[in-house]
This record gives C-alpha cells, structure tokens and sequence, in this order.
C-alpha cells in the first residue's frame, strides 16, 4: 500500500494512503466490518472480515479504493491468524504463529517466540495485534507490545484490534498506532451508551442524542479529525494527555509510556533535538512532567551540561519569565542592568525543565515552553529543582551561588548568598542586594570579564558541546554581526550563523569536514552508486550510525566519503528503513 508521511510527531504519523499527489484517504483512520454501515474512504480506508469455523482463523483484508501501485485496483489480502494463547501462558509455544504477506497478525505469543519476525524482508502494509484487548488488561504489556512492534515495522500501518475509541485513539496514536475499529462503538450502542472522546455516557435526551452507529461515528469523526490536526500541527501529546483522563486504564497506558521512554535513548523514544520558537511545547497538566522530552532535559542538564568556560566560580540562580526567551522580558532586563560582570554563570529556575542556563535558553524544549504560572511551587517541582541543582552545582565545582530565585536552596560545601531575602525578584532593594553581590563575588574572586566577543564564542561552545556533543569545530572562530543573531568565522570563512529564532547552528559547507572530524555527528550511507540529487528515503540509504534525533545535522557518506549533509525529519528509530522522507538535504561537497 502506497503511504505518504505528511506529519510525524514521535510515534505517530500522519500518512497520506494512494497516490502521494492525489490521495484518497489517511491514516490514522478506522478499519471496517462487514456488520458496520458504509464510510466516506477518507476515514476508513480499509475493510476487513475473519473467518473463526476452523482453526487457525483466517483474516481478509480489503482496500476501499485503489491505494496500492500502480493505483488501478481494489487489493485483497489474506492471512491467518494462528493460535493465540492467554499472554500469561507467553512461555509457552503453541508453533503455530500468525502468517501473512501484505498483512500480519501479531499476538504476544508470537513476539516472544516466533523468531520470523526478525527477517528484515519481512515488510507488511499492516501488522495486526490480536490480542490488544487482553494486553490492555495487563499492566504494561500492550505499552511494551505496541513499543516493539512501531520500532520494528516502521513502514507498516499498526492495528491494535478492539480497544479503540473516540475517548483514546490520540492517545493510541501518540503510542505509534495506526488504525482504529469500531467494536467497541458497536458494543457501546448496544447497551444503549454513547462512545465519546470524553469517554462513554449516556445520551442527553433533552437533545435529542441517540446512541445509534451513526451518532457513534459522528462521534469518531470528530476525534479523528482532531488526532489528526494535532500530529500535523505538533499538539498530540497535549490531546493524548486530556484524553487519558477518561479513565483510569488511559492515564495508566500514558504513565507507563512515559516511564518507558523515559529509560530509553533519544533516538529510540523519538524525541526531538531541534526546532523552531513557532512550535509551542504547552505544558498544562502534572502528567506533562513525565514525558521523556521534560525528563531529557532535566538528566542532560544535571549530569552532563557544562557552563561557558569563563563562568565556572560563580553560579547565578535566577526566576524565569512567562516570555520566551527570557532575555526578552522586562524582568531579565533588570536582571541585566545588576549583573556587572559576564563571568557570573546564570541559570535560570524554572517549572517543569528546572534549570535552564542562559546560554540554552533559545534552544528546543527551553525557548518554547508554556505553563499556567500561578507564582507558588509544589512540592515535586521544588524537588526537583534542589536535586538538580545540588548534582549540578557539584559536578561543576562552583565556589559560590548567588540565588536570586526565591527558592530556598542548600548545597553542602558551597557557599550559598540569597538576594532576595523574602521580597520580590524585581524589588529595588532585592535589585540591589543582586548587584551588590555580584560585584563582591567578581572582586574577592578576581574575576575580569572578557571580551564581549570571548564571552560569546564561549557561550556559543558550551552551547555546541550541550546540543552536539562537540565544541572542536569552533576551536580559533570569531564571532561577528549584532545579537542574537550571529556570524561564525574561522580564517575568514564562514562555518556557520546562529539564529535564535531556529534554535540551531545553521553550518555552511565549509564546516563539514570539521564536523566530520569531531566525530560526535550521526553518519548515513548511501546505497552504491546512487546519483544522490534529492532528499534522503530509505530506498537511497544503507546504514546509519550514530544517535539521530529530529532536527539534528547528518553528515552523508558514499563509499566511506563525506558527500554532503542532510537534517533529519524522522528520529532514529525510522532509520534505514522508515517511510516517506527521512532527511532534507542541506549540502553536497
């Protein structure tokens, strides 16, 4: 089946079915049987029956219109099903697993045992997994099922059979599924009950609501439409979050998502490196602090961020501000006019990434949050404030802090200075106090400020080494042009602009090779003798190597030589092997 990604958003993607110039259906959409009433093919793409009067069952499946090469006709496909035991009996090996071409029925069964699924060949429209519905039942298993199956068979459409609902297909979604049908629409019907995206209800008779299969679809259609505006527009994850708590069962398939992401690398939980101020990471809700974006942040911030070389004796805790970036507020510009020296580390304290250091502020997730400021601290977020600054403060061997930040903070061996002592962070004698201190930290010391253009490159390299892993391509530039847009120069050559606005280091083509040697960015290989022209897909590359997160800068190679780069669109768990385009081309050397 012919399948376009015309959005993505961690584990989800919007999929444009048929002929990618004239599509005529999407995904994510819903699956139909032959009891439900007929569907506009822009929601159901797709129609399937099962045939239970033996043993192993057979499962056909049909498309609605002429979604598969060369797009000339209707396609059938056939497969059976194969013994599914109870997921409690998955020790056990019944043999006799699901099989298929263009579709294949999955169990937990089979994950455990039927080693086919590791053939790389093996490349379905769509995978089924029949036994959602007892998974969902179990803590954890149908989160670890659906997990295995997104990241193995990125090109294929995934169908977790019968738990599917206007109430949790965003939040399905955002778990890497696919395809949705309407068994438990039908069931709600029956029992006189509607299927809403705020969950089953009875229907309000002063209304006129009916619980029929039309008003069930209605209901469909309308979160449909919204799952499916939230991937392009990179809002899924708030839709998900308000759609879990339609039930208990929901808020715990999201808590244990999280905690899976949350132990996996940044390629595998699909998080994103780079992106522009345009995009809003709006976190409203408690749940919020749990996704493995936030928790990211906070374990690269307090393990491994390193300040500006010239700012490592004294560290400055200041409040954040509503607007982003902070530099931009009428606070911080008070802040400014009492900070007299640039050799002072500021780091501001802030819900829910806890630390932002000045010199990250532009940068994905810090420059685009937004949260409901109502000016007191929970306990969790004090928590996790003190942690995160007593591991970073001593891992960096600071000798003082200055807190600014109204939050009562100690940490053993280090001397600890609050300007605030009770008053607000913008009060005269609070302002004052700041100043004074700054100065008096500066002075005892011996801390001279460099060079505008020192103090900036510096930031500009603790700001590689955070977002890169390296800093050595800017070893001996100069820094040019007004802030906060800057010119990146090395023998008078351009090696690249930073542009707060995009959060990242544009490079040029001569920062390549520099790239190349610092050895810390992800490499793709091209298959041989491939006249590369266009944007990378998996049909032109061979292997990748090397952690790939959204956004980032790839370095391409062909036959072990540099060629070019390229900035990826598809995180790491879509290489080599995912569907539409995984990289926009940048240079060619």
């Amino acid at each position: 089946m012919a399948r376009s990604v015309v959005a993505r958003q961690r584990f989800s993607r919007l999929f444009a079915l048929g002929d990618r110039k004239s599509p005529i259906s999407w995904s994510p959409g819903l699956v139909i049987a032959p009891e439900d009433k007929e569907l506009a093919i822009s929601i159901a793409p797709l129609t399937y029956s099962r045939d239970g009067t033996s043993l192993p069952a057979k499962i056909q499946m049909s498309t609605r219109g002429n979604l598969c090469l060369p797009f000339d006709s209707i396609e059938e496909w056939y497969a059976n099903e194969g013994l599914i035991l109870p997921p409690s009996l998955s020790e056990s090996n019944s043999g006799e697993f699901g099989t298929g071409d263009q579709i294949l029925p999955v169990s937990w069964q089979s994950l455990h045992h039927d080693i086919s699924l590791l053939e790389e060949t093996i490349e379905p429209s769509v995978i089924i997994l029949t036994d959602a519905p007892q998974l969902a039942q179990r803590p954890g298993m149908l989160v670890d099922a659906i997990y295995t199956l997104r990241t193995r068979f990125p090109t294929s459409l995934l169908w977790a059979v019968g738990i599917g609902g206007p109430d949790n297909c965003a939040l399905l979604a955002w778990m890497g599924v696919d395809l949705f049908d309407l068994a438990r629409s039908r069931y709600a019907s029956s029992l006189g009950v509607l299927l809403t995206e705020n969950g089953p209800r009875p229907v309000e008779d002063s209304l006129d609501e009916d619980c029929s299969m039309t008003s069930q679809v209605a209901a469909w259609k309308t979160a449909l439409a919204a799952t499916r505006s939230a991937i392009r527009d990179g809002s899924l994850r708030e839709l998900a979050e308000r759609q879990s708590m339609s039930s208990p069962r929901s808020v715990e398939r999201l808590r244990r998502h999280d905690a899976k992401m949350g132990s996996l690398s940044g390629e595998e939980s699909g998080l994103t490196r780079i992106k522009g101020q345009e995009f809003p990471l709006r976190c409203h809700s408690y749940t919020s602090r749990n996704d493995a974006l936030i928790t990211d942040w906070q374990k690269r911030i307090a393990e491994s961020h390193t300040p500006p070389v010239h700012q490592t004796e004294i560290l400055l805790l200041l409040p954040c501000s509503a607007k982003k970036p902070y530099r931009l507020s009428a606070s911080h510009r008070r802040f400014r006019n009492s900070i007299t020296s640039n050799r002072v580390h500021q780091v501001m304290v802030t819900a829910p990434l806890g630390l932002v250091p000045r010199e990250l502020e532009d940068i994905w997730p810090a420059g685009n949050y937004d949260i409901p400021v109502t000016g007191e601290w929970d306990l969790d977020e004090l928590t996790t404030i003190r942690y995160m600054v007593n591991k970073y403060a001593i891992r960096n061997g600071y000798s003082r802090i200055i807190n600014h930040s109204g939050i009562h903070i100690e940490v053993e061996g280090i001397d600890i200075i609050d300007t605030r002592q009770g008053e607000s962070a913008g009060n005269s004698e609070s302002l004052s106090r700041l100043e004074k201190e700054v100065g008096r930290a500066a002075q005892e010391y011996k801390l001279s400020s460099p060079k505008e253009n020192i103090h900036r490159l510096n930031k500009l390299r603790a700001l590689s080494l955070f977002q890169h892993g390296t800093d050595e391509w800017l070893a001996g530039c100069k820094i040019e042009g007004r802030p906060p847009i800057f010119t990146i120069k090395k023998d008078k050559t351009q090696l690249a602009r930073w542009n707060p606005r995009l959060g990242r280091f544009s490079f040029s083509k001569a920062c390549l090779p520099l790239l190349q040697e610092s050895g810390k960015f992800p490499i793709v290989n091209l298959v041989d003798n491939f006249d590369w022209k266009g944007d990378l897909f998996s049909t032109n590359i061979k292997s990748k190597k090397g952690e790939i997160r959204v956004g980032d800068e790839v370095l391409v190679y062909q036959d072990d030589t540099l060629i070019g780069s390229a900035r990826a669109d598809a995180a790491g768990w879509e290489w080599p092997e995912g569907p539409g385009r995984l990289a926009k081309a940048q240079h060619r050397l």
